[in-house]
């Protein structure tokens, strides 16, 4: 019941040597623990964390200048059981500056892994078997003129027994110019199949187990205009989509 998210620190959680004490001058991002009331059980700033654990390089050893944003976290995955690559209570933290998959306990405040590879300013992350991870990997570059996506976004997955990385309905991708410089998420169903939210173009592929391409949604308006989406799920609970119509037959609309 409660929910792990990703928030601004401030008072700042690292020296004012470092990053001053002027709000907004720094977004020092946490990760925060909040209870269904609203109730904010656990905050620690990712920051701080990276220096608890020695990679002070990582966050102001990169750049040849100060940057105001060094992480920029973008999603919090919190791992519900144990496995043998991970605890129950784990989180897999997303650092979209960083291009990174920080794996953190914060029972120790231990980073337990911290994985990069074949993928630039990810978001998206999901536990997709007890080994392995997906990531929306927009593929996404700062190059001299603008951000560009080098051929296309992509889906990921991270092997934690052989520390191996594949892509997921790669071809299937390309075909489909399946493209968001930021955002997007991706859900892998037990299946085997896959739900792809394009975010910056406002668009959903779904592909069966094989790949194929099953449908597409564009968020089209009547005016021809297409709108973004952003952070689409599948819901694949038989309880939770009968308790959402029940509540929308009980709920009266005023027009």
């Amino acid at each position: 019941g409660n929910f792990w998210t990703s928030t601004h620190m401030y008072p700042y959680g690292l020296d004012k040597k470092l990053v001053g004490e002027e709000h907004g001058k720094f977004n020092d991002d946490a990760i925060t623990k909040v209870s269904e009331s609203g109730k904010i059980i656990y905050s620690k700033s990712v920051s701080e964390i990276m220096l608890d654990n020695e990679l002070f390089g990582q966050v102001f050893g990169r750049f040849r200048s100060f940057l105001d944003d060094p992480i920029h976290v973008n999603d919090v995955e919190p791992v519900l059981s144990d496995g043998p690559y991970w605890k129950k209570g784990d989180l897999l933290i997303s650092s979209n500056i960083l291009s990174a998959i920080i794996h953190y306990r914060p029972k120790t405040n231990e980073i337990v892994n911290y994985i990069i590879g074949p993928f630039s300013q990810q978001h998206d992350i999901d536990i997709i078997s007890d080994k392995e991870i997906s990531i929306f990997n927009n593929n996404a570059y700062n190059t001299i003129n603008k951000k560009e996506v080098l051929t296309n976004s992509k889906i990921t997955i991270y092997n934690f027994e052989t520390k191996k990385f594949k892509e997921k309905f790669e071809k299937s991708l390309k075909i489909n110019k399946m493209i968001s410089k930021s955002q997007g998420v991706a859900d892998v169903l037990k299946d085997g199949s896959m739900m792809v939210e394009e975010q910056n173009h406002g668009r959903i592929l779904f592909f069966d187990s094989q790949g194929d391409l099953e449908w597409e949604y564009v968020n089209k308006a009547n005016n021809g205009n297409v709108y973004l989406l952003s952070w689409s799920r599948i819901i694949n609970s038989i309880e939770l989509i009968k308790n959402f119509k029940d509540t929308k037959e009980k709920t009266k609309c005023l027009n």
